[in-house]
């Protein structure tokens, strides 16, 4: 016996194949959607299937745009010699969250991941590489994941860099503010010793 229509259902289920969204949650947000008001809903399913229609890739950086290039990349005000390599445009979001960062920036698209059938020729390394041999970058700064194939994408791009005499960084490893020594994993506590700064 159906207890739901097979509406509820299906948007349900829908709902649950979203990051972070179990069977709950789903239940949850699809009982929501159910009693807001109607024309809440219908805004709601516009701007999903609006989004595919409207959102691009940047052309430069690959980034998530609306029109040919990115708003990083149409600003006159980013500092226009250094250049920030990240996986994914959510990594773009978590960086200029903070504050600290006035650059450009670049999208792989993923990491070098054999496994799962990801290689150099998968992601944009070719256009990184053409963007700073042609262009006028000074530093590339390296905010790959810390994990294994985001340290092996980071290693490639390196060996790929190296003779453009560019100047290439790496982010920061180290602890976590408020986090205690006699917690932190040795790799961890190893790369905050090596990264030590002057105090």
């Amino acid at each position: 016996m159906r207890i739901v229509p097979r509406s509820v259902e299906t948007l349900i289920e829908e709902l649950s194949r979203l990051p972070g969204v179990g069977p709950r949650t789903a239940e949850r947000l699809a009982f929501h959607i159910l009693k807001s008001d109607a024309a809440k809903a219908a805004a709601l399913g516009t701007a999903v299937s609006e989004l595919h229609l409207s959102v691009r890739g940047c052309t430069q950086c690959h980034n998530f745009a609306e029109d040919e290039l990115c708003a990083v990349c149409q600003s006159p005000e980013r500092e226009q010699t250094v250049l920030a390599v990240v996986e994914e445009p959510f990594d773009v979001v978590a960086i200029e969250k903070t504050g600290q960062y006035h650059g450009l920036y670049h999208v792989l698209g993923g990491v070098i991941s054999p496994i799962d059938g990801y290689g150099p020729a998968q992601l944009e390394i070719a256009s990184l590489i053409q963007r700073v041999t042609n262009g006028t970058i000074t530093e590339v700064i390296l905010a790959t994941n810390p994990s294994l194939e985001g340290e092996s994408t980071a290693m490639y791009i390196r060996q790929q860099l190296e003779a453009s005499g560019v100047k290439l960084t790496r982010l920061a490893r180290g602890l976590p503010v408020g986090g205690d020594l006699e917690y932190a994993d040795q790799v961890t506590l190893g790369r905050a010793l090596q990264g030590r700064q002057s105090f």
